[in-house]
């Protein structure tokens, strides 16, 4: 017997807990830490040398 197929009745669920942790105080949180770590030129060049190297493979 084939798995679950990918798709609307599958997939609502894991997207409504995704989308009530981030409207929940620690989602909010970890949200905003993102925003400053994204906001820092230093971590900003970290991420393009780590995507850098995985272009590369």
């Amino acid at each position: 017997m084939p798995g679950p197929v990918r798709g609307y009745p599958y997939e609502m669920p894991l997207l409504n807990r995704i989308r009530n942790f981030l409207a929940s105080p620690q989602g909010r949180r970890v949200t905003e830490q993102g925003r400053r770590m994204a906001s820092d030129p230093r971590s900003r060049q970290r991420a393009r040398g780590f995507l850098a190297r995985l272009r590369r493979r």
